[in-house]
């Protein structure tokens, strides 16, 4: 019996790309309930999950462009890598100088990272299920102009003002994921009845 190989590593490209995104959701999840419950009383936690969020975003860009086709064959996955790793050292640096260095930079890593987001999502658009990634890439280079403008104000920002990002975030991972997930129920149902 003849086996479609591309089908089968069809099939296990989007059971990776559902078990990444709801293992995204979920850490972002997370990290927000933190931000505005326990870290909104303890700067010291807050200063590590700022450090730890960027680090996660590095890590996860490197286990995905790893699972397909690794580095060079995932080019902005490759660059966000880099940018994300780039934001911890930064954002560590900055802490001693304030929230609105924080946010600042924060800011121009939601743009760079938005925008290499994007580019993944439209690249794998045959994946399907990419649609609220590009979105997702869209917002977040949005929020990322939103934050550089509100780290100059007046007023002084804490975890609680990333935070929202964060969940936007985990919002489109979690209805990316179960787009994926109902699709290859559709796709079961229909190999079932034929």
């Amino acid at each position: 019996m003849a086996h479609d190989n591309s089908a089968i590593s069809s099939t296990t490209a989007s059971a990776w790309l559902k078990r990444y995104y709801y293992v995204r959701a979920a850490f972002s999840l997370i990290w927000v309930a933190l931000a505005f419950t326990v870290a909104r009383q303890a700067p010291q936690l807050a200063a590590v999950m700022l450090i730890v969020y960027p680090a996660w975003d590095a890590g996860a860009n490197y286990a995905d462009a790893a699972r397909n086709g690794g580095l060079l064959a995932n080019p902005s996955q490759a660059l966000n890598l880099v940018v994300s790793a780039l934001t911890t050292l930064a954002a560590v640096v900055v802490l001693n100088h304030g929230m609105n260095a924080v946010l600042a930079v924060y800011g121009a890593w939601a743009i760079v990272a938005g925008v290499l987001q994007l580019v993944t999502g439209v690249r794998r658009w045959t994946s399907g299920g990419q649609w609220p990634m590009i979105l997702s890439g869209a917002q977040s280079a949005l929020a990322g102009a939103f934050f550089i403008h509100a780290a100059s104000g007046d007023k002084l920002p804490s975890i609680t003002d990333i935070a929202p990002y964060a969940a936007f975030g985990a919002f489109y991972f979690l209805v990316a994921a179960v787009w994926l997930t109902v699709k290859d129920l559709r796709r079961r149902t229909i190999h079932v009845r034929a």
